[in-house]
């Protein structure tokens, strides 16, 4: 992780659509996420893994409604999972 990223977990994954997958990290505070569509193409040869680090400018303020869930969800994962196992 360099000094100015920011370590993000997967905190939600959802399948709207027959070819994209969109992915959910967030800070384990819940106060910012980001949002990645990937195709299951890209999927099957990029595994996801339980936590990202991301560029702080890439990072969004996350809606009132889901932010104590994805600091549960992240805080749960920090628990569980190193940032590079395969989930």
């Amino acid at each position: 992780m360099s000094d100015d990223s920011v370590r993000c977990w997967l905190v939600d994954r959802q399948s709207r659509d027959e070819n994209l997958v969109t992915l959910v990290y967030a800070t384990t505070d819940g106060e910012r996420h980001l949002t990645k569509q990937l195709s299951f193409q890209l999927l099957s040869r990029k595994p996801t893994t339980a936590a990202i680090d991301v560029a702080p400018e890439d990072l969004e303020p996350t809606p009132d409604d889901d932010r104590e869930r994805y600091a549960t969800q992240a805080r749960s994962m920090a628990e569980k999972h190193d940032p590079d196992d395969e989930v």
